[in-house]
């Protein structure tokens, strides 16, 4: 399968509690993550963090199925279509 390139994107409404449990998932899947952003949203009470991957379906499954498990958080996710390579743009 290959791996396409996205964004998932984190909502955190209890930090003191699942911080460590958002961060140990996070490390865990660290080689799919290109990008990292992370905010408190003072106004709201919520940390927001914002992921670029570079995974295959599965991966992101599995990374935000991780994160979704833990209690207070929301997480949702999108990948690109499948990139073409250089030869098939040609045809």
């Amino acid at each position: 399968m290959d791996s396409r390139l996205g964004f998932v994107g984190i909502v955190v409404s209890n930090r003191r509690k699942t911080a460590a449990r958002v961060n140990q998932v996070l490390s865990e899947h660290g080689h799919l993550i290109v990008a990292r952003t992370g905010l408190p949203y003072a106004k709201r009470g919520v940390c927001v963090i914002t992921l670029i991957v570079d995974a295959t379906t599965d991966e992101v499954g599995r990374l935000t199925g991780r994160l979704g498990q833990i209690e207070g958080v929301l997480v949702k996710s999108a990948l690109a279509p499948a990139a073409r390579t250089t030869a098939e743009a040609g045809r």
